[in-house]
């Protein structure tokens, strides 16, 4: 399956890079970090058979614009309305999304900011992000040491991180991948492209969740909110690495759940793409 690209705006000043292949109900894909709209290679294909597929890189990722923060710029919130607008500007109001890691966590706000347009929603590999706080306690925190530096004012996380990029960056495809092979090496130089290109903009998008879209997240939590669409969490065991009951905590905020564990690593889409197709397909049969 051969893939478009477009440039398509979504806000003012912000446009974001997009591959579409396809036709029919339309499927939307958020890549993680450090990579690219490149990780859902396989599992696009796949679905583009029978789908209208949009997989864009996140605005501050990627070919997207990388606005300066200013603020709001990068919360989920911000995040989650490009994905609605990008959405709309192909003729679709209504859609199911996928998200993994940073983009699950977009997906997350787009479920609870724009239920009427989100029709499924799958997330790969996240908590929310008050949850996800929450649960880091004492050295086992220092899986997520990342969270921590990029929490921090502006200034020195990105001159700590633009020091050694692609050290700071092959840190995670090292530390998180179950199977090297799933990130072929021509793969891997275009995501250490693209993140060394984007360390302002990709510090704000985690700086944000340590402040923004917690506040948003609370809110959330104190109305009531819930994602009300059906919704498919994948994940690896990181309630027994950290102490906690995963489904459960997914369950407060998606009362039609269905919650997998599975072994493959944080890079699922790469390492398991049929696997995580099929669950996927399942969903959008729901």
């Amino acid at each position: 399956m051969n893939f478009d690209y477009q440039r398509v705006p979504v806000a003012d000043g912000v446009s974001l890079n997009v591959a579409v292949a396809g036709s029919g109900s339309p499927v939307v894909l958020l890549h993680g970090f450090p990579q690219t709209h490149l990780m859902w290679r396989h599992v696009a294909a796949d679905l583009a058979a029978d789908h209208t597929v949009l997989c864009p890189d996140l605005r501050g990722y990627g070919d997207s614009d990388k606005p300066a923060d200013e603020g709001e710029t990068y919360s989920k919130r911000t995040m989650a309305a490009d994905v609605v607008a990008l959405a709309r500007a192909f003729g679709h109001e209504k859609f199911a999304l996928a998200g993994h890691d940073r983009g699950a966590l977009v997906a997350i706000r787009a479920g609870l900011d724009h239920p009427g347009h989100v029709s499924h929603l799958a997330i790969l590999d996240v908590l929310p992000t008050l949850d996800m706080w929450d649960v880091l306690h004492g050295v086992t925190a220092s899986v997520a040491f990342h969270l921590y530096l990029m929490a921090q004012p502006p200034g020195l996380p990105e001159q700590l991180i633009s020091g050694a990029p692609d050290a700071f960056f092959s840190y995670f495809l090292d530390q998180w991948g179950a199977d090297p092979e799933s990130i072929p090496a021509d793969i891997r130089a275009r995501y250490l492209e693209a993140s060394r290109n984007a360390v302002p903009s990709i510090v704000a998008d985690y700086r944000a969740s340590a402040g923004i879209d917690i506040e948003h997240d609370r809110a959330d939590r104190a109305a009531g909110n819930q994602l009300k669409m059906p919704a498919t969490v994948i994940q690896q065991d990181w309630g027994v690495a950290l102490g906690y009951d995963a489904a459960a905590l997914w369950r407060a905020w998606a009362p039609d759940l269905v919650h997998e564990t599975v072994h493959s690593g944080h890079f699922m889409a790469e390492t398991s793409p049929a696997s995580v197709t099929k669950s996927l397909r399942d969903l959008l049969a729901r």
